[in-house]
């Protein structure tokens, strides 16, 4: 019976993604103004899209029964893939969103909450170093410790450990979800943070000592788990820190965590971003940048960050973070936003044409995120950025996403070619980014609807 069930919720799916896909909508700005209308159409497209197109293929096919966790790794077909490793980052964003759906939707509530606290399991119980604490960076299908990944920890995968964990505590209560998320912080704070110049080491060994330069046994090996040179800090740990503390404030308003938030917050903000509106990749200990490409994804999605943990400490309307917020999808818009297919390219120089024209899902993702979000902001005084949400949601529906295996392409084309072949999922790949920006945007859009009546 339970297959059954389950062949037929497949059978479903692919119908509506098929009826979808065969009913091209318009996303023409002159006949989808700015309406309750409007806006009810595309947040119940969107929300249809996200239950059948992205949620019905991961789940329940991505639930390791057997080994705890989830799946990471599936073809283009979505039968599974080799080297199912448990990464850290994968399995917390898998169980965030779980976290998420279990709260949104009565409807999927029952069942999504039994995934939540699967992957909240895993990770507590797996993931956790029961020895020296800290979460661990990967571990082999088994959950053990594997050459491959080694021993290291990394503050950016212990940021998405804090989030998931806090989810989950907001939407099931479970006072063993708190517990772990402020375990991981006490002890990220412990061993991790730079008490003269603020912020965190990136890199850490087994028992939480940071790892300024790379290890004369291993001379090949110059930098860490995400491409961050040892001895450097970076962008990519710092925005997903301001996010995980974002997520553990509204559970748990401490006031170390509040000091550390706003730290954080001010470094994101006032360090990190840089006029006219982009965010230098890496820094000295000491917050001196070192040049780098600009990577359009991450300065969309920042905007969004400052934004949520400015409200999340009661300044909502702080006139700098507004403006820096705005900058930041504004420079995008003028670098790396492609006006003649739509869509945001990749990557480039701080401020000249892109460099990088490929079209990756999670940059489209953020970008449709945060578009919607400056229109909701600043959407009385230009219809610019509702225009180019439009724009975004054509391109992504057209193609990024696979109306006929379900979620989205990794990677497409300028013009929305994309590779033949390639895998839906893998570790970095989840349904997090996706995921989050289909839950924000048909939520807004609801919003937006009942203000404009």
């Amino acid at each position: 019976m339970r297959w059954n069930g389950l062949l037929l919720w497949l059978l479903i799916s692919l119908w509506a993604a098929n009826v979808y896909a065969a009913n091209d909508p318009s996303f023409d700005p002159a006949t989808n103004p700015p309406t309750p209308q409007t806006y009810l159409r595309l947040a119940n497209q969107i929300e249809a899209h996200l239950k059948t197109g992205v949620l019905a293929v991961w789940f329940p096919r991505c639930i390791d029964n057997e080994h705890g966790g989830f799946y990471p790794n599936f073809r283009e077909n979505w039968s599974r893939g080799p080297n199912n490793d448990k990464f850290l980052v994968f399995q917390a964003r898998m169980t965030w969103v779980t976290a998420q759906i279990a709260q949104r939707y009565p409807e999927l509530s029952p069942q999504y909450r039994q995934w939540t606290l699967h992957g909240l399991d895993f990770l507590d119980k797996t993931l956790w170093d029961q020895q020296d604490g800290g979460f661990y960076w990967g571990l082999d299908e088994n959950g053990k410790i594997k050459a491959d990944w080694g021993t290291e920890k990394h503050v950016y995968g212990i940021g998405f450990g804090i989030y998931a964990a806090s989810a989950v505590y907001a939407t099931t209560k479970e006072p063993r979800a708190l517990n772990l998320a402020t375990r991981a912080f006490n002890w990220l704070d412990q061993h991790a943070h730079d008490n003269v110049n603020g912020g965190y080491y990136e890199a850490l060994t087994r028992d939480g000592k940071p790892i300024l330069k790379p290890n004369p046994a291993t001379p090949d090996k110059k930098m860490d788990g995400i491409g961050t040179e040892y001895g450097l800090k970076s962008m990519n740990s710092h925005i997903h820190l301001l996010e995980a503390l974002t997520e553990l404030y509204r559970v748990w308003p401490n006031p170390v965590l509040k000091q550390r938030l706003q730290e954080m917050f001010l470094i994101v903000r006032d360090k990190i971003a840089a006029e006219p509106g982009y965010l230098n990749l890496y820094f000295t200990p000491d917050w001196k940048p070192v040049p780098d490409n600009d990577s359009f994804g991450h300065d969309v999605e920042t905007a969004y960050l400052l934004l949520e943990a400015a409200t999340a400490l009661g300044k909502p309307d702080d006139a700098r973070t507004r403006t820096v917020a705005r900058h930041l999808v504004d420079h995008a818009l003028q670098w790396g936003w492609d006006e003649t297919y739509g869509g945001f390219y990749d990557k480039g120089a701080a401020s000249a044409p892109a460099s990088g024209l490929d079209k990756v899902w999670w940059t489209q993702a953020e970008g449709l995120n945060a578009l919607l979000l400056m229109h909701e902001k600043f959407g009385g005084q230009t219809p610019r950025y509702f225009h180019a949400f439009l724009k975004q949601w054509d391109f992504i529906w057209k193609h990024q996403i696979d109306h006929r295996y379900g979620e989205w392409y990794e990677t497409v084309s300028r013009e929305g070619n994309s590779k033949p072949g390639a895998d839906k999922g893998q570790i970095w790949k989840a349904a997090y980014h996706n995921g989050r920006a289909l839950l924000n945007v048909s939520e807004r859009l609801r919003i937006l609807a009942r203000r404009a009546k």
